[in-house]
């Protein structure tokens, strides 16, 4: 289905049952795990906290549980990766196309990619990926990475 976001997405990026309270939250631990296998500088969590404010990423699909694609310049990406959450719980994100709404998103894919043209590309991907419902849900009832790459392959 989606082989070069199988090819981005690092196991140890790929984070099932998170339970926070906030987008912001999930953005950060999913950022620090980034952070912490080498894709990303310091600078990277602030820089898609600040761009989630003025440019949102939460996609209305039309579902109980929805998603976003939180992500900000390459400037701050050492190299390119996407991390994976999966919530126990759904969270609001601002709306992309109505920032005044919120959506309620379950799953999150953050994006930390080093060129512009390859953003386009990844962005593609998952929303070719996330048009299945059937996926999401396969997404949500994961138990393991094994059933996350399974689903996305």
């Amino acid at each position: 289905m989606a082989q070069a976001l199988i090819d981005h997405i690092d196991p140890e990026a790929i984070l099932l049952g998170v339970n926070v309270d906030s987008s912001e939250a999930v953005i950060r631990q999913l950022a620090a795990r980034l952070e912490a296998l080498g894709y990303v500088k310091p600078s990277y969590a602030d820089a898609v906290v600040n761009r989630e404010q003025t440019m949102p990423t939460g996609l209305p699909l039309g579902l109980a549980e929805n998603v976003a694609v939180p992500h900000t310049d390459p400037i701050h990406v050492k190299k390119a990766g996407v991390g994976l959450a999966v919530l126990s719980k759904p969270v609001d994100f601002a709306n992309m196309e109505e920032p005044d709404e919120a959506v309620s998103v379950g799953i999150v894919f953050l994006l930390a990619i080093n060129d512009k043209d390859k953003q386009i590309e990844m962005l593609q991907e998952i929303m070719s990926t996330i048009q299945s419902p059937e996926a999401l849900a396969s997404l949500k009832k994961a138990a393991s990475v094994e059933d996350v790459r399974a689903v996305l392959s």
